[in-house]
């Protein structure tokens, strides 16, 4: 690594730290995608966090001048997101989605799901959003997903189900922070496994769906996230396919599955050509995201059925 000095002689305002940071972290080659894309907005988290400031404030306050401790306060935070390459929401324990604050930490992926986009376009009408009663958010992580989903969803309740115990902890947090706790439920499952005659008018899931050769070549940003919400087999299908496979015997008759498979689309629509997938187009970057209907995963149950992997 490139030796990186961490003098902040000179520097006295907000945008100071924040140009000084996007600086710093350029050099240090550091790779972003967990919320935010470039080093000028990572190092604006890290100050903000640093000064109790929300997202957005007005632009009075990039003047702002900061005292020795927050200066250094900074620093200790540039310098934590150098030299252990750790996303910048996993220093500061919170990340945004949807427009919604989220608790997270090591035992989660950052969110930065475009079904964000889907919920704020209330799901381009896929779904009847005043007649959804429940939902499903698979392999939840943080539980932002289906959290935010109650935004556009008024009559919604939502079961947050993950296998990993460490996952529904922080999904729990969450669903406190904002008093959803009578319609909001966390529940540990290996998929649909715990899920025994639930069904819902919506099943969202992103599940993990990144191939082996992607998981040999991940930045180590993206190493510090828990692989179990990641690695998903040769071809990143492994649970999707189960998910394709079951899903059918949890939807109510009208039921709709939107699931997220990024990159591995090219490989679903290998794997699955009969299969009617509509491929959601975003505004705001993403791919990979399809809905499809109960009645559609009924007529191909069978297919659906063979095509698991054992």
């Amino acid at each position: 690594m490139t030796n990186i000095n961490y003098q902040f002689e000179g520097l006295e305002t907000v945008i100071d730290f924040i140009r000084w940071g996007g600086s710093l972290f350029t050099r240090a080659n550091l790779f972003f995608g967990h919320g935010t894309d470039n080093a000028f907005d990572d190092a604006r988290v890290l100050v903000f966090h640093a000064l109790h400031l929300p997202q957005e404030v007005p632009e009075s306050y990039w003047q702002a001048r900061l005292s020795q401790p927050e200066k250094q306060q900074v620093t200790e935070l540039f310098k934590h997101r150098i030299e252990t390459r750790k996303p910048s929401a996993y220093i500061t324990g919170e990340a945004w989605f949807a427009g919604m604050r989220f608790i997270v930490n090591e035992s989660t992926l950052v969110p930065r799901s475009p079904i964000a986009e889907l919920i704020a376009k209330q799901f381009h009408n896929w779904v009847d959003v005043e007649k959804v009663t429940r939902v499903l958010d698979l392999c939840t992580g943080s539980g932002c997903i289906g959290i935010a989903s109650l935004q556009t969803l008024p009559c919604a309740e939502v079961d947050l189900a993950d296998i990993s115990s460490a996952a529904l902890e922080v999904a729990q947090k969450n669903i406190d922070m904002y008093g959803l706790n009578e319609v909001a439920h966390a529940i540990q499952s290996d998929l649909f496994n715990n899920l025994d005659g639930k069904k819902y008018d919506l099943i969202l899931s992103n599940p993990p769906y990144v191939d082996q050769i992607e998981m040999d070549h991940l930045p180590e940003e993206f190493q510090q996230e828990p692989s179990l919400g990641l690695a998903a087999g040769q071809d990143g299908l492994d649970i999707v396919r189960r998910i394709l496979a079951e899903a059918s015997e949890h939807l109510t008759e009208d039921g709709v599955l939107i699931v997220e498979v990024g990159v591995s689309q090219y490989y679903l629509e290998q794997a699955y050509p009969e299969l009617p997938f509509y491929w959601f187009e975003f505004e705001h970057g993403g791919e990979g995201i399809f809905a499809i209907h109960k009645s559609e995963l009924d007529v191909f149950q069978d297919i659906l059925n063979e095509r698991v992997k054992p």
